[in-house]
C-alpha cells in the first residue's frame, strides 16, 4: 500500500464567497451573476470591493483569473489576488496558494512555500490542506519527514470525512508509521474510505482484512460502529 497525495484544485463557481459588509448587496448580486455565467457583471461588482481590501471579493477575483471566467486566464494575476486574500486569513485562498506553489502553476514550484500556505489553511480546519500537509510530512517534501506529524494532519482531515486522508491514515496504522501498528484500526480507516468510494481503499481492504487475527476480527467492526456513531470523532 502506498501514500497518496491530492493536488487537485477547487471548482470555480462552487467556491465563490458571499460576505456581509457595506458592499454586501453588490457582492451578493455578483454571486448571483457568477452562478448564472454573467462574469462580466460579477467582475464589475466585485472589483471595487476587492480594491478596498474585502477578503472574499479578493478571493473571488482570484478564482475568476485562475479559471478565465469573464477575463483572460492569467495565473500570475490570480496569484496576486489570492495572495492578498490569503494574507488576510482567507482559508480557501491559502489552500489555493498552496496548490499553486505545489504544482508550480504560473509560478516557480516551491514546496516549502506550498507547505507554509497549506499549514495556514490547515490550522483553520481546511481538510484538503490538512491532507496535503500530512502527505508532505509523510514524504519529507517541503517539510522534514515526520510520520507522527503526517498522522496528526491525516487524522484531522479524516475526522472531517475526507476519504483519501482516511485511507492514508489506515496505511500508517497498517505499517506502524507515526502511530502504533494496529491492524484493526487500519481496517477501520481503510474501510471508512472504501465506503466513500476511494478506489485505493477498496482495492486494499481485503488485503488488510486478511491480516486480522481472531480478536481483531471482532474488534474492527466494533471500532467502525463506534467511529460512525460519533461521526469520526472517537476512532
Amino acid at each position: 500500500m502506498s501514500i497518496f497525495r491530492d493536488l487537485s484544485t477547487v471548482a470555480a463557481c462552487a467556491f465563490f464567497f458571499f460576505i456581509t459588509s457595506v458592499a454586501a448587496d453588490d457582492i451578493d448580486q455578483g454571486l448571483v451573476a457568477a452562478q448564472h455565467g454573467d462574469f462580466a457583471t460579477a467582475l464589475r461588482l466585485w472589483r471595487p470591493a476587492a480594491e478596498q481590501g474585502n477578503v472574499d471579493a479578493l478571493f473571488n477575483l482570484g478564482l475568476m483569473y485562475s479559471n478565465g471566467d469573464g477575463v483572460v486566464k492569467n495565473i500570475p494575476e490570480a496569484i496576486k489576488w489570492f495572495q492578498r486574500a490569503g494574507e488576510k486569513g482567507h482559508q480557501r485562498a491559502q489552500f489555493r496558494l498552496g496548490v499553486t506553489y505545489d504544482h508550480g502553476d504560473g509560478i516557480a514550484k516551491n514546496v516549502v512555500e506550498a507547505a507554509r500556505w497549506y499549514r495556514l489553511a490547515a490550522e483553520q480546519g481546511d481538510a484538503e490542506a490538512q491532507y496535503n500537509l500530512g502527505a508532505m510530512y509523510a514524504t519529507g517534501e517541503g517539510v522534514p519527514k515526520k510520520p507522527t506529524a503526517a498522522a496528526k494532519w491525516y487524522r484531522l482531515a479524516a475526522t472531517q470525512g475526507y476519504a483519501v486522508a482516511q485511507f492514508n491514515l489506515g496505511v500508517l496504522y497498517a505499517l506502524g508509521e507515526g502511530v502504533p501498528r494496529d491492524n484493526a484500526r487500519a481496517y477501520l480507516w481503510i474501510g471508512l474510505a472504501a465506503t466513500q468510494g476511494e478506489p485505493n481503499a477498496a482495492k486494499n481492504l481485503e488485503t488488510v482484512r486478511s491480516k486480522l487475527n481472531r480478536a481483531e476480527l471482532v474488534k474492527a467492526p466494533e471500532l467502525t460502529r463506534t467511529c460512525k456513531a460519533h461521526r469520526y470523532q472517537d476512532c
